[in-house]
């Protein structure tokens, strides 16, 4: 399933998604002007989940080594695909989560939830020494709250059916529970087959699931319009 919109206006100008996504096609394009030093580049400043276990274990108190990664790893992509895939979905649902929780809360909220998808995906592969990046698993977030605020929403969406493509329009709430769906089945059939695939499936899930349960406690209160 390919989402092409939602049916939810904004309700102010999204300065934080916009900001968001030139970001992450700054530093993209930042990446290919590396050239053959893109992959030290990715490997540097990607996540590794075995670098994160040798720091936590030899240097606790070395928050920066263990942290600014998983930090610095959410504005990293690895091919044009994978970055207008993250970038497109970032905008269709980050307007609306945006408005709900204002400009700096949706920040935080954003760079939060990216950390805990980050964290989770250490916990599924303490060991592994792939280096992990893209937006993902704040995106997949920004998703979990989505589906909690605006679940009678429309998402508009391209779906292939065997050989042929249908444009359907689905609930929020149908689309994104079977999104998550799809990430905690991969998850467990990779688990089980001791193969990721090069998909981060539980950073996806441990985001969608944070993003979810934060964001409640910090959206503001609603006062210009419904929620779908």
């Amino acid at each position: 399933m390919i989402p092409l919109r939602d049916t939810i206006p904004s309700q102010t100008p999204p300065i934080t998604t916009m900001t968001l996504i030139a970001l992450n096609v700054l530093v993209f394009f930042y990446e290919l002007g590396l050239g053959p030093q893109m992959e030290q580049f990715l490997l540097h400043y990607g996540f590794v989940p075995a670098v994160y276990f040798h720091v936590s274990h030899q240097q606790p108190w070395n928050l920066p080594a263990r942290f600014l990664p998983m930090f610095s790893s959410m504005f990293l992509h690895g091919g044009w695909l994978h970055l207008i895939g993250n970038m497109w979905t970032l905008w269709i649902f980050g307007d609306n989560v945006e408005d709900r929780l204002g400009k700096g809360r949706f920040l935080l909220y954003y760079v939060v939830c990216g950390l805990i998808a980050a964290y989770v995906h250490y916990l599924t592969g303490p060991r592994s020494g792939i280096p992990v990046v893209g937006a993902s698993g704040a995106i997949a977030g920004v998703m979990g709250g989505y589906f909690v605020l605006f679940p009678r929403a429309r998402i508009v969406t391209i779906l292939p059916i065997f050989i042929f493509i249908q444009i359907v329009t689905l609930p929020a709430v149908v689309f994104l529970a079977f999104w998550f769906f799809l990430q905690l089945l991969n998850g467990m059939v990779a688990a089980a087959a001791s193969f990721g695939g090069g998909v981060a499936w539980w950073a996806h899930v441990g985001g969608f699931l944070a993003g979810a349960v934060m964001i409640l406690p910090l959206r503001r209160a609603q006062s210009l319009s419904s929620s779908w």
